[in-house]
């Protein structure tokens, strides 16, 4: 069985509620529509009412599988801003709330703040820049948590390590050259998704040009630091560094170049690289050379899920996404 299949099959054992404030996008809809269907997800359509109806209606679709907030209807959004302003960890009071709310992503990402919705799914018909600023304004950062990342989940054919073929990896689409505070943040996000989405012990190394001190200069220096940060943050994950990447994932290498303790030299599940650089080149190599399945970049570091697909997603690939972050969801509320 597959990973897409296994997550799909927790998804399907503990359907999330989904929101959708991009409802009214033929692919989106779509999406949500297979997934609702499917039993995978509960999919919640965020926009006018009417015109969400009669599109699904057009396209086929049984409406009864969605359910639908009309973003005009008063009694409901007074409710919602009542309940959001009453929480204490919010940023709006109940006129900002409420201005923002005419925008069918803030709208959702209030539903989701208060409970109503478990993801926020959107990224077609808004930027990347527009789901980070909503969900940094509404849902905000964990605490401890200082930048918004990703990580993507690499099924490698051929690549035996911890955990069989697959590898975690961060961040590869987000945050371009992460201070030592940030990169400590990416470190301990990627930790808590992996757990909360595939079950996973996370043994994570911070990858270096560097194993323990064989290399010297400000790069190295970074990483360093970003690890002494992240243990000192959470010293019940098991985060070590710095490893060159064969250090981490290759238990040989490993007794070779790290002559002490470790928990996660040579059996490494999550890698963090140090920038941007290295972790898009990392991720296309893995792609092109090792023919593997990339899934994702998963947002990471809010108070809870929010996902921003490519523009250009085919349906099946948004369907994976949205599964991805139901099933993330699910397991966050089990911690």
């Amino acid at each position: 069985m597959s990973v897409l299949d296994q997550i799909y099959e927790k998804a399907k054992a503990d359907p999330q509620k989904v929101a959708f404030p991009e409802a009214e996008n033929e692919k989106m809809m779509q999406a949500a529509y297979e997934c609702g269907q499917e039993g995978y997800i509960i999919p919640v359509l965020v926009g006018d009412e009417e015109t969400i109806k009669k599109l699904a209606a057009e396209r086929g679709y049984d409406i009864n599988v969605f359910k639908v907030v009309d973003i005009h209807e008063e009694s409901y959004k007074n409710s919602v801003i009542e309940r959001y302003v009453a929480l204490e960890d919010t940023k709006l009071k109940e006129k900002a709330l409420g201005r923002r709310m005419e925008d069918p992503l803030y709208y959702a990402m209030a539903m989701q703040k208060i409970g109503d919705a478990d993801v926020t799914f959107a990224g077609i018909d808004n930027t990347t820049g527009d789901v980070l600023l909503a969900g940094q304004m509404i849902i905000g950062l964990k605490p401890g948590i200082s930048t918004i990342s990703s990580i993507g989940l690499c099924d490698i054919p051929g690549f035996e390590g911890s955990e069989g073929s697959l590898l975690a990896v961060g961040d590869s689409a987000v945050c371009t050259n992460p201070n030592p505070e940030q990169l400590a943040s990416i470190a301990i996000s990627a930790c808590d998704t992996v757990h909360d989405l595939l079950g996973w012990e996370p043994r994570c190394a911070m990858i270096s040009y560097s194993t323990l001190g064989s290399g010297q200069g400000e790069l190295i220096d970074k990483v360093k630091e970003a690890l002494a940060i992240a243990q000192e943050q959470r010293p019940d994950l098991a985060i070590d560094g710095e490893f060159q990447l064969d250090a981490a994932i290759v238990p040989a290498v490993a007794a070779k170049k790290v002559q002490r303790e470790s928990k996660v030299a040579g059996k490494a599940n999550v890698l963090i690289w140090p920038d941007l650089n290295v972790g898009n080149t990392s991720v296309k190599l893995i792609q092109q050379f090792g023919h593997a399945d990339a899934y994702g970049p998963m947002l990471q570091g809010f108070n809870s899920v929010v996902c921003d697909c490519s523009r250009g997603a085919p349906v099946s690939e948004i369907k994976g996404n949205v599964v991805i972050s139901a099933v993330r969801a699910a397991g966050a509320k089990k911690k």
